[in-house]
């Protein structure tokens, strides 16, 4: 099964990254994930299950011990089987 994360953390800082949102960044940029997409306001990545829910366990994480007070999250089933 493969799965699409969209996610986005706050507090927002329209002059600059906050370390939340870097923290996000990294976790996202590192896992093994396809068609990876980090944006101001929102971000996506897909792959199989077991990485996506890996790496989402990992960027709650990370991403609220560097100061994230509220972090919107969507999984979405996008295909079975790696298609």
């Amino acid at each position: 099964m493969r799965l699409r994360v969209e996610f986005t953390t706050e507090p927002f800082d329209l002059d600059e990254a906050p370390a939340h949102a870097l923290a996000a960044r990294e976790v996202i940029e590192g896992a093994e994930l396809d068609a990876v997409d980090v944006g101001p306001f929102g971000n996506t990545a897909e792959g199989a299950a077991d990485t996506v829910l890996g790496t989402v366990d990992a960027l709650l994480r990370k991403s609220l011990d560097a100061g994230a007070t509220r972090i919107s999250l969507q999984v979405n089933v996008i295909g079975e089987g790696g298609h």
